[in-house]
């Protein structure tokens, strides 16, 4: 299989999942957020099955392989921060395919919950994502079991860009310039920029300070590993980012920026002032680039902040 990706892979994951993922709602911010003249909309995936856009991305994944006749009877591995395990053993039930995830320790009990609510055999592996990763290959390996990936892979980022081709596709829908997205390890960043060339969109990658493998990786001309440490870390923890993605930020109108993790909070505590939303710290990660200011919208520029995820215990508003 190819790691690029581009327009033709986003149609097809659209046509593989439609009718099985929900469609993208969204909603107008108050004119004037963002400056008089610009119009900006919240983008609401964390209402998408799972409680992310992972759901996409799972199911086009899951669903390619029955239809190729490669899914194993030993089903599928993943390695996962959370929500692409949810995602991918959600996926994995929509076709009755036994699903094993490997997290690290440090995952949310709220996810580990609803993964094992999803019928999917659950194993916590060291502290950050790469422990988990190490041992679900070697335990695909082992069981014979296909591995997917949290991100890195063309039909999980398809599948993600579908979100854009959400937009494009309802009745009366706003023509966007810019689309505004949290970056982890790149997956729907991938998949959205593959679409937004399409659309002639700019795609504006959000990342925490201290989680920015795609823009340490635009910084140093190719995939490095960073350090990770952000409130976001949970979901945007990838220590490097793809090739699909640094490939898809240097081909695109793309805009890399970085957020504190203070501008995070603040954004995250903003969406339930304001809107009574709960969101993960990833989503409020992308809109973080505009109610800090580091991303400003131009004079008539129409915007749609992707709130990604809303996998997360109310509690630590």
């Amino acid at each position: 299989m190819s790691d690029h990706i581009d327009y033709k892979d986003v149609v097809q994951a659209a046509h593989r999942i439609r009718g099985t993922v929900r469609t993208l709602a969204l909603a107008p911010v108050d004119p004037g957020t963002f400056g008089d003249e610009s119009a900006v909309f919240l983008a609401l995936e964390f209402m998408q099955h799972t409680g992310s856009f992972k759901a996409r991305g799972a199911l086009n994944f899951t669903a390619a392989h029955v239809d190729d006749r490669t899914m194993p009877t030993a089903g599928v591995v993943i390695a996962s921060g959370g929500n692409a395990g949810l995602a991918c053993a959600w996926a994995a039930k929509q076709y009755d395919v036994p699903a094993t995830v490997f997290l690290p320790t440090t995952a949310p009990a709220v996810k580990v919950k609803r993964l094992r609510a999803y019928g999917a055999t659950v194993e916590l592996v060291g502290t950050e994502y790469h422990h988990a990763a190490e041992a679900a290959a070697a335990h695909a390996a082992e069981i014979g079991a296909l591995q997917s990936h949290a991100y890195d892979n063309p039909l999980i980022a398809a599948g993600a860009g579908t979100v854009l081709e959400d937009i494009y596709n309802r009745p009366g829908g706003p023509l966007l310039d810019t689309i505004v997205v949290a970056v982890g390890g790149g997956g729907l960043f991938a998949g959205v920029a593959a679409a937004a060339t399409q659309h002639d969109v700019r795609v504006v990658a959000v990342e925490p300070q201290n989680c920015r493998a795609l823009n340490a990786a635009l910084d140093a001309g190719d995939v490095v590993d960073v350090e990770v440490d952000s409130v976001a870390a949970d979901s945007l923890g990838a220590r490097r980012t793809s090739r699909m993605a640094l490939d898809a930020a240097r081909a695109g109108d793309v805009r890399s920026v970085l957020v504190t993790d203070e501008q995070i909070v603040a954004a995250r505590r903003a969406l339930w002032d304001h809107r009574r939303l709960v969101v993960e710290h990833a989503a409020a990660t992308a809109l973080a680039a505009l109610t800090s200011g580091v991303y400003d919208p131009a004079p008539g520029e129409t915007v749609a902040v992707v709130l990604c995820g809303a996998n997360t215990d109310p509690a630590t508003l």
